[in-house]
């Protein structure tokens, strides 16, 4: 009896055991691969004079949303014609009374869901993802009533209404996890993989280290799995990495910089274990900003969107083949109003962006092809 009694001890102590073992082994499984060589090429680079786009500089104070509970619209003030609607305004706060913090960068893997990260400010470079069910939410009629979603976690009297409960079904928060400044979160129409930098910051716009980091989202967990490590050298020149990042059809990736004398556009492949980029010839006289907020991608025109704050400037993706064709003339450019701060543009397979905006998170939908 003794001995059987000892036995079951050692089986509950061997079972506890393996359950604390159970989170270290999670975390195990995030794996960094090293790439030997540089992940740059670097060819003849020459100044193209896009001069139909126009700088706005980024205002000294944001609009801030008074009324965040009605529907809003930003609409273009200069340039080419659109109107943003909104379409989600984000939950305020999160589950649980969390404060999610700032949302920094928004993907859409079709009309199924929409991803978006945040980033505490009182947590330096980590952050989370929430994945929104837009297919179940949109059934629900949350684009009639917006205000629903934005309370989805507010109780009355102490407890959820079923509508909230519903709501609660279709929203999923991720852990936090070491995101960098958090603004590059892509989906890649080809192989439907989460992809986005992580980009560590020691003070803004200012990098940790010039190694760039490719970190894969594993989409059921919202966190990452695996991360490429690597250098983007060639000839003399450094970059630090990305901030932004977007991919097309054919599984293309895309980020854009600016160095201090032109916005460089950088074309490349993401695999699993290694990356690869060029820095495309032609180099942009004109920025449609300050600062570099995002990068997307129209599916259906088959445009970059190259994004600043209240400025938004787009091209053909074909344009960058080879050499480069990009003219003038290729351009489309659109200043809006009020000067609220624009975090990201996404697309759920059609040709209408959706608009990530903060001061009143929120995302607004393209009353055109845009």
């Amino acid at each position: 009896m003794r001995f059987i009694k000892t036995c079951i001890c050692v089986v509950l102590f061997l079972a506890l055991f393996m359950i604390g073992k159970g989170p270290i082994d999670a975390h195990a499984k995030y794996h960094v691969y090293h790439q030997r060589s540089s992940a740059l090429h670097k060819g003849k680079l020459r100044k193209l004079n896009n001069y139909r786009v126009h700088y706005v500089k980024v205002p000294k104070e944001y609009y801030h949303v008074a009324h965040t509970g009605i529907e809003h619209e930003i609409a273009s003030t200069r340039g080419k014609k659109v109107k943003f609607h909104t379409r989600y305004i984000l939950p305020l706060p999160g589950k649980n009374g969390q404060r999610w913090g700032n949302p920094q960068s928004i993907a859409m893997n079709g009309k199924s869901y929409m991803y978006i990260v945040y980033c505490p400010t009182n947590l330096k470079n980590k952050g989370r993802i929430v994945r929104f069910n837009i297919k179940k939410l949109d059934a629900m009629g949350i684009r009639l009533h917006p205000k629903q979603l934005r309370d989805a976690y507010h109780k009355h009297h102490c407890k959820y209404s079923k509508t909230q409960k519903q709501i609660h079904k279709y929203i999923k928060a991720g852990p936090i996890f070491t995101t960098g400044h958090g603004q590059s979160l892509a989906y890649n129409w080809k192989n439907h993989g989460l992809y986005m930098w992580r980009d560590k910051e020691k003070a803004p716009r200012v990098p940790v280290s010039n190694w760039g980091y490719i970190q894969h989202i594993k989409a059921s967990s919202l966190r990452p799995d695996y991360a490429i490590r690597f250098r983007l050298r060639s000839h003399g020149l450094s970059v630090p990495g990305g901030h932004d990042l977007t991919f097309d059809r054919s599984g293309n990736a895309y980020f854009w910089s600016f160095p201090g004398w032109g916005a460089y556009i950088f074309k490349g492949k993401i695999h699993h274990r290694s990356v690869h980029f060029r820095l495309t010839h032609q180099v942009l006289k004109h920025l449609p900003g300050t600062r570099i907020q995002s990068m997307g991608y129209n599916p259906i025109r088959k445009r970059l969107l190259m994004m600043s704050d209240a400025s938004i400037a787009s091209f053909p993706a074909k344009k960058l083949k080879g050499h480069g064709h990009l003219t003038n003339r290729s351009f489309e450019w659109t200043q809006f109003g009020p000067k609220r701060e624009f975090e990201g543009i996404a697309y759920d397979g059609s040709s209408r962006g959706n608009l990530l905006v903060n001061h009143c998170p929120e995302v607004l939908q393209a009353d055109r092809p845009y």
